[in-house]
């Protein structure tokens, strides 16, 4: 992957656990590193077609300095953030922290923190029984599409089907949604959470009734499986009502 760079930009801030850094400010040094595909800025000659690294750098300073925070680590991931918002052509961000005078009562050069966030796509499904089974549907991609760090690239169509599991329960409202995300798995996990919950979902009986059911089916490519999540999910494969849909939004998805 081709890269920009921007390295060691000076900005005077306000970060650190310490009361008198809040209050007194010090010198911070910002290094950034974006991964794109510059093949077409490399023929068109064209700044339209490729980032401005000018207005990445004002980014950077006002992102930076617009808050107080306590860890440089979240400074840093603020400025990773507002970059992958603000580039859309930009796959990943690394930034790196210098702050040369951390009051650790040691000679030093430096100490730093460097994070990198990468956009990744997931398939999520979605479905409900219970209530104004459309709103509920409609609510949640509505609040996907509205979270921080998550874009909803594709909603398959809501078919209606029969409920999966042997419990005796209403048809279910049943479909797809592909987002673009750089929150890693069990983040975007606990925002699904969050958002079942904001629809009422109440967690009484296995394969029961719901109001809302989010679950992660694919992350990129990764395999995974711990007490809290396993992907791809694991019973994908036997849901025709998941199937069907991925099909629908990802037919080049090979299981």
């Amino acid at each position: 992957m081709d890269r920009i760079t921007i390295e060691k930009l000076h900005i005077y801030a306000y970060h650190g656990v310490n009361a008198g850094e809040k209050e007194h400010g010090q010198d911070f040094f910002v290094s950034v590193t974006l991964s794109l595909d510059l093949y077409k800025p490399g023929h068109t000659d064209d700044l339209n077609d490729t980032v401005n690294y000018s207005d990445a750098a004002k980014l950077i300073h006002s992102v930076f300095t617009a808050e107080k925070y306590d860890l440089i680590e979240r400074a840093a991931a603020a400025v990773a953030e507002a970059l992958l918002d603000r580039y859309p052509s930009v796959d990943s961000a690394t930034v790196r922290v210098d702050k040369p005078d951390a009051p650790i009562g040691l000679e030093f050069d430096t100490v730093a923190v460097e994070i990198t966030l990468s956009r990744h796509i997931a398939y999520l499904g979605i479905g409900s029984n219970m209530g104004d089974r459309q709103a509920y549907i409609d609510k949640a991609v509505s609040m996907l599409g509205e979270s921080h760090g998550i874009a909803v690239t594709a909603v398959s169509s809501i078919i209606e089907t029969e409920p999966y599991g042997g419990v005796e329960q209403d048809p279910f409202l049943n479909g797809v949604i592909e987002i673009g995300t750089y929150m890693p798995p069990h983040v975007l996990l606990d925002r699904l959470h969050e958002i079942e919950n904001a629809c009422g979902r109440e967690r009484t009986v296995h394969w029961g009734p719901r109001t809302l059911d989010l679950d992660i089916l694919l992350y990129d490519d990764i395999r995974m499986n711990d007490k809290e999540l396993t992907i791809p999910h694991p019973d994908m494969k036997n849901r025709e009502f998941v199937l069907k849909p991925l099909a629908e939004i990802a037919p080049h998805i090979i299981l």
